[in-house]
């Protein structure tokens, strides 16, 4: 499909703001001015109109304020012992980081990186390509082969929009040697009244018999615009089980994509969205079967309230050398007002004769019946409401296997349910 070019003046001055370049960043550059932004007709972006929320909210011609954060304290994950890589405005600062490289290689990254930039496809995405235009700082991690890291790393993205609006632009790149393990926490923070827009990147390359787990924490109370892609390639018996809590934020744009290129992998994908005001949040995924003896399985659930719209888009391709496939995708959602919207399209592609596989989706409305049969046994109908949504979103809680990370995860839930909802 042809792109939509966005003809606005929002590009010109994207455009403009990207210092001379060349090489990959180049290649890029040109891709998204010939792609230009997506506009209303894009079906990728048909339920997010990012480009005319952006051009509202952002003059890409200006600078970002300077940031004179000191601590990071105060945004820290409770009971969470880890290596902690903080970025401020979308740029590095070693200074308010904290890890070691005993079990783990981290430097900034350089763009020269083996497979930096293959498998985010900047060519048909001009939001990636953007990135690869664009990005100013980032991070790469390499684990060794046969090397556990026992504590998980930590990617803090904090904005300081106290002295004016932020642009940031991050690209990492996370490399796991074979029968390597690595967990890693993506956490976003505003903090201050002005908008702010991330536009994070990460590229992930999993070895034979390696693990990578992968969460990501979207509770940013300030007024967050966010795009994020992240793309993994997967070898042959490895694994990778991927999580996604998004709680606020203005627009939350997510995609992930897992490219299964060997026999015997494992994948899960795993998100719950808890939203309500006018949050909207948009996850699109792709699992990208290429090898046979391969199972991946996909669980998003979503709770929308007040004026709240969730988005989902699931994606499965099954090739053809793909045989013995075991492929599950299931999107279910609450919506609790009138106005609460949810647009949400499983899709299921195969080429391969001999597999397993299913998709769907579900909306609806609490069970007034499960409601009442609470209230007439003494529970309030403000707690019964929580329990009954708790219940709901713990399926995939569940599933969380450190405890400091599950009991973090679960108090900011519980505390959404039961105050605001």
């Amino acid at each position: 499909m042809s792109a939509v070019i966005e003809t606005s003046p929002l590009l010109s001055d994207i455009l403009a703001a990207i210092k001379p370049i060349d090489g990959l960043k180049a290649e890029a550059f040109a891709v998204l001015e010939q792609l230009g932004l997506p506009g209303n007709k894009s079906e990728e972006y048909k339920f997010t109109p990012i480009t005319r929320t952006l051009e509202k909210n952002f003059n890409f011609a200006t600078k970002n304020s300077a940031s004179e954060l000191k601590s990071t304290e105060s945004f820290a994950i409770p009971g969470v012992d880890a290596h902690t890589l903080v970025f401020v405005n979308g740029v590095f600062v070693e200074e308010l980081s904290r890890y070691n490289q005993t079990d783990l290689k981290i430097t900034p990254t350089s763009g020269k990186e083996s497979g930096f930039g293959t498998i985010a496809d900047f060519k048909s995405d001009a939001l990636v390509a953007w990135n690869t235009a664009a990005w100013t700082s980032g991070i790469s991690i390499e684990v060794k082969a046969n090397t556990s890291v026992s504590k998980p790393v930590v990617l803090h993205y904090i904005h300081d929009t106290s002295k004016g609006e932020i642009k940031s632009f991050t690209r990492n790149i996370i490399r796991l040697g074979k029968s390597s393990s690595l967990t890693v926490i993506e956490k976003q923070d505003t903090f201050g009244d002005q908008a702010g827009f991330s536009n994070i990147v990460t590229e992930g390359f999993v070895e034979e018999n390696a693990a990578l787990n992968l969460f990501s924490l979207q509770a940013d109370k300030g007024k967050r615009f966010h795009f994020g892609q992240t793309s993994i390639w997967q070898a042959r018996d490895s694994r990778v089980n991927s999580f996604m809590l998004t709680l606020d934020g203005k627009l939350i744009r997510n995609n992930l994509q897992l490219i299964l290129d060997g026999e015997g992998i494992e994948s899960h994908m795993d998100g719950l969205y808890i939203l309500q005001g006018d949050t909207l949040a948009d996850n699109h995924t792709v699992v990208d079967h290429r090898k046979p003896h391969a199972n991946s399985n996909e669980l998003y659930k979503g709770i929308m309230d007040d004026n709240a719209k969730g988005v989902f888009n699931g994606k499965i391709y099954v090739r053809p050398d793909a045989q013995k496939t075991n492929a599950f995708q299931s999107n279910r959602n609450i919506l609790l007002s009138d106005k609460a919207t949810v647009n949400t399209k499983p899709q299921l592609e195969i080429w391969a004769d001999d597999v397993k596989c299913s998709h769907g989706c579900t909306t609806g409305q609490l069970d007034e019946e499960a409601m009442f049969y609470l209230q007439a046994r003494g529970i309030d109908k403000v707690t019964a409401r929580a329990m009954m949504l708790y219940a709901f979103a713990g399926e995939v809680l569940d599933k969380i296997d450190s405890e400091p990370l599950k009991n973090y995860f679960d108090s900011l839930i519980s505390e959404r349910l039961h105050k605001n909802f």
